[in-house]
């Protein structure tokens, strides 16, 4: 079985390359072929292992979705109008020709929204009929209020292991800022400043890092890590004692490996993450003192909701993969 993959691959965000390294291995597992659809396909290919199709290309992207039996639309967090209303027009683009080739659609593993009135009458057109697996609770809500039923499952990238024997640093502190979300960045500086006065050594990791390396460096932290390798940001965070992240997936991948994390809420995917593992969870315009006590106490989330939120993860791969009843 050959499954096609639609997502923000291939664009050096090593969240989302923390996704497509989860679902190309989950797949191979379940002895399904993958197809990532992407923005630098050759170098996809060649990191994962994988097909890959470049995504913008019609003619790649016709053909990648007729040689598949399965289309996956995610994860991430795809189906939102925020960032633009080109970003929706795409994906649900994807969804409607995958469908009009007779093929199964799955919308796998996504945060659904921000999305504005119209972004909301337009997913609700397009899925319906269609599978939809949401990696969050307020996802589910967002599907309801549009009049849509989903099912709950978890962030592929929960089910990525950290490489064994890395030593362990609970004195270390990992931040990773977001470029654009400044008003964060601003208050960060002053955490960093108090960590490193408690005599934490603190690390800023940037995951994506065209946009976010200046964030970094300007932190004021003892070592800037910046990088597009998911297993290299895993390995990193699995080292540190507590990691603070803006990035979804920086928190993402610290409950992979089972780290004490805090979440900025700078969009509902943060917010609907961190607050589904009962984690800490904070406004852009934070306060420095409570997040910094936070760090210092490694304050840890409800690792048993973490737990289930990983089950939910491997399961959602064979509700995916399995035809369902009425052959939709």
């Amino acid at each position: 079985m050959r499954v096609a993959v639609s997502g923000y691959y291939g664009f050096g965000n090593t969240g989302d390359e923390a996704i497509a390294l989860a679902i190309t291995r989950e797949l191979k597992r379940r002895g399904a072929v993958p197809l990532l659809l992407s923005n630098t396909p050759a170098e996809t290919a060649r990191t994962y292992g994988c097909e890959s199709a470049a995504r913008m290309n019609p003619a790649a992207l016709l053909g990648a979705l007729a040689r598949s039996q399965v289309v996956l639309s995610g994860g991430g967090g795809l189906l939102q109008d925020k960032t633009s209303a080109r970003t929706l027009t795409y994906y649900l683009g994807v969804i409607r020709l995958a469908r009009l080739l007779g093929k199964r659609v799955v919308v796998f593993n996504q945060s659904v929204g921000p999305l504005s009135e119209a972004g909301g009458r337009r997913v609700a057109a397009a899925l319906q009929g269609v599978r939809v697996i949401v990696r969050d609770r307020g996802s589910l809500d967002t599907l309801r209020a549009l009049g849509l039923a989903g099912e709950l499952g978890g962030d592929p990238a929960l089910l990525l292991s950290p490489t064994p024997g890395l030593p362990r640093g609970p004195q270390r502190v990992i931040l990773a800022p977001r470029g654009d979300v400044t008003e964060a960045t601003e208050r960060l500086k002053r955490v960093t400043a108090q960590l490193r006065a408690e005599g934490r050594r603190v690390t800023a990791l940037s995951f994506m890092p065209d946009q976010d390396d200046a964030a970094a460096h300007s932190l004021g932290a003892d070592e800037v890590l910046s990088t597009r390798d998911p297993q290299v940001a895993l390995d990193a965070i699995a080292s540190a004692g507590f990691v603070i992240g803006v990035r979804l997936h920086a928190v993402i991948l610290a409950a992979a490996a089972r780290i004490p994390f805090a979440g900025v809420a700078y969009d509902p995917k943060v917010q609907g993450f961190c607050t589904d593992a009962a984690a800490p969870i904070h406004p852009t315009a934070l306060n420095p003192d409570d997040l910094t006590r936070q760090a210092l106490d490694r304050t840890a989330p409800d690792w048993n909701a973490v737990a289930g939120m990983q089950a939910r993860a491997a399961e959602s791969f064979t509700r995916a993969l399995a035809r369902e009843p009425h052959g939709a």
